[in-house]
C-alpha cells in the first residue's frame, strides 16, 4: 500500500502519457484507473491498469473531453486523484474545480491557479507585474479584427496569433501582412476551439531568431520551491515541438541561473504549487522574455529526468498528497546531456501528413542510456482521431556529441512496420550540420535543413 493519502488515481489521458503515469503510481503502491475511447479499448494503458472505464466513442468530445463521462468513471471506481497528463483537459480549470468539488484531489496546481495561468495574456500581465519581462502583447483575448489592426498599427508585422488556451503549437500562427492576420486569426480560433474547447486568441510580437527555452519548476504546498534547470526546444515545424534537449547548447551559466530564479520568482508569486514550466524566448542578444507557463507536466519532462534523475511524475503525486518534496535544490544536479525526439506516425513525404493504422511489427531501441516512452506493440492499431505521436526517444550522454551518437544510433535501430513515421526524418535532423552545430532556432526551416545536408 502507499504511504500517501492517494491511494487510487484515474489516468484521465491516453497513449504513453497515460502509461508514463500508470507506471509511476505503481511505484508508489498507488492503484491505477485508465479511462478510454472506443477505438482505444485494446490499448496497452488499458492492459496496464489495475481497472479500466470505457467513456466514449473515438471523438475527444465525446470522450477525453468529456468531463461528466470522466468524473463519473472517477466516481464508479472510487479514486481519489485524477492525473489528467497533459492536452485535453490538463489545463482545463473548470475540469480541476469540477475535481475538487467531488472530493477528488486533481493532480497539478489549483483551479484558480490554473485560470489566472491558462489566460496567457493575463498571466503576462500578472509577471510583469512581478518583474519579469514579457513579449509585448494584446491586453487579453481580441474579440474582433479591429483590435488586432490596432496592436499591428502600434508594433507593426509580423505577429504572432496564440491560443489563449492550451498549448502543443495548437491555434497558434504568424502573420506577416493583413491578409494573413484576417485567415489566421479565424485559423486560430478554430483550431484552437476543436483542440481545447476554447477559441479564444490574443496577439504577440514576433521575435525572429529566438530560442525557446523552459525552465521546469517544482513547488509543494509547505513553500518549497526549486528548478530543475531549462530545456531547449526551439527545434520546431509549424511551432510543434520536434526536438527537445537538456541542458540548452547556447546558454551561459549567467543566462541560465537568471532564468532559473525568474521562473520560480513567477511561479512563487502566483502560489502555485505541483509540477509546471514556465517558457521564456530567448533573443540572439542574450534577452529573455516570459512567453506563458504550462501548467502540467510536460512531453519532454524525460530529458529533464534524465539529467537530474528526478522523476517528475512521481513528484507530482507527492505533492498532490499534500507531502513535502523530498529533495531540494541543494540536491538538483544538471549531470550530462540529454535529448528527446518526438516520433509520430505520420509521413514527411506526403507533407507530414498523418498515417493511423496497424502496427505490423515493432522494433524499439535499446542499449545504455536509451529510453522509449510509447504505447506501441506489435499488432496495435493507432486511431485516426488523436494527435499523431506515437514515441519519444530520449538518450543521455557525458556530453551534447555523445548524446547526438547515441540518438542516432537508436533512431537506427527503431522499426515500426505498417505505418508511415518520421523516423529517419529526425534522424537526419538529430545529424544535420544545423543542429550539431546548435543554430537551429525557432524560424529556421527544419525542412531545408534536412534538404541541404542529403545533398
Amino acid at each position: 500500500m502507499s504511504d500517501l493519502s492517494i491511494k487510487k488515481v484515474v489516468v484521465a489521458n491516453r497513449g504513453e502519457i497515460a502509461l508514463r503515469i500508470i507506471r509511476a503510481a505503481k511505484e508508489l503502491g498507488i492503484k491505477s484507473v485508465a479511462l478510454y475511447s472506443e477505438p482505444d479499448r485494446d490499448s496497452l494503458p488499458v492492459m496496464m491498469a489495475d481497472e479500466a472505464y470505457c467513456i466514449g466513442p473515438g471523438p475527444s468530445i465525446q470522450s477525453y473531453l468529456n468531463i461528466a463521462n470522466v468524473i463519473s468513471a472517477a466516481l464508479m471506481s472510487q479514486a481519489d486523484a485524477i492525473h489528467p497528463g497533459y492536452g485535453f483537459l490538463a489545463e482545463n480549470p473548470y475540469f480541476a474545480e469540477i475535481c475538487s468539488s467531488h472530493g477528488i484531489k486533481f493532480v497539478g496546481p489549483s483551479h484558480d491557479v490554473m485560470s489566472v495561468m491558462g489566460n496567457k495574456a493575463r498571466a503576462k500581465r500578472l509577471m510583469e507585474e512581478h518583474g519579469l519581462r514579457a513579449i509585448p502583447g494584446t491586453d487579453g483575448i481580441i474579440h474582433d479584427v479591429r483590435e488586432a489592426e490596432a496592436f499591428v498599427a502600434e508594433h507593426g508585422f509580423p505577429v504572432m496569433i496564440k491560443a489563449a488556451a492550451g498549448g502543443g503549437g495548437k491555434g497558434m500562427r504568424m502573420a506577416r501582412d493583413e491578409d494573413e492576420l484576417v485567415g489566421g486569426i479565424r485559423f486560430a480560433q478554430a483550431e484552437a476551439e476543436a483542440a481545447f474547447g476554447i477559441p479564444g486568441v490574443y496577439l504577440e510580437r514576433y521575435f525572429a531568431g529566438a530560442r525557446h527555452i523552459e525552465v521546469q519548476v517544482l513547488l509543494d504546498e509547505q513553500g518549497h520551491a526549486i528548478q530543475l534547470g531549462e530545456r531547449d526546444c526551439s527545434v520546431q515545424r509549424g511551432h510543434q515541438k520536434l526536438i527537445e534537449e537538456s541542458p540548452s547548447p547556447v546558454l551561459d551559466d549567467s543566462i541560465r541561473e537568471a532564468m532559473g530564479s525568474a521562473a520560480l520568482l513567477g511561479a512563487e508569486a502566483i502560489g502555485y504549487t505541483n509540477a509546471g514550466t514556465v517558457e521564456f524566448l530567448v533573443n540572439d542578444e542574450g534577452e529573455f522574455y516570459f512567453l506563458e507557463m504550462n501548467t502540467r507536466i510536460q512531453v519532454e519532462h524525460p530529458v529533464t529526468e534524465l539529467v537530474t534523475g528526478i522523476d517528475i511524475v512521481k513528484a507530482q503525486f507527492v505533492v498532490a498528497a499534500g507531502e513535502s518534496l523530498p529533495f531540494s535544490e541543494r540536491d538538483v544536479n544538471v549531470n550530462g546531456h540529454a535529448i528527446e525526439c518526438r516520433i509520430c506516425a505520420e509521413d514527411p513525404e506526403r507533407g507530414f501528413m498523418p498515417m493511423p493504422g496497424r502496427v505490423n511489427n515493432l522494433i524499439l531501441p535499446g542499449g545504455p542510456w536509451v529510453r522509449v516512452d510509447t504505447a506501441l506493440y506489435p499488432g496495435y492499431h493507432i486511431p485516426a482521431y488523436y494527435d499523431s505521436l506515437i514515441a519519444k526517444v530520449v538518450v543521455w550522454g557525458r556530453n551534447r556529441d555523445e548524446a547526438i551518437a547515441r540518438m542516432a544510433r537508436a533512431l537506427d535501430e527503431f522499426r515500426v512496420e505498417g505505418i508511415a513515421t518520421n523516423i529517419e526524418f529526425q534522424r537526419r535532423l538529430v545529424t544535420s550540420f544545423g543542429f550539431r552545430q546548435a543554430e537551429i532556432h525557432c524560424d529556421n526551416n527544419v525542412l531545408s535543413q534536412v534538404s541541404k545536408d542529403a545533398h
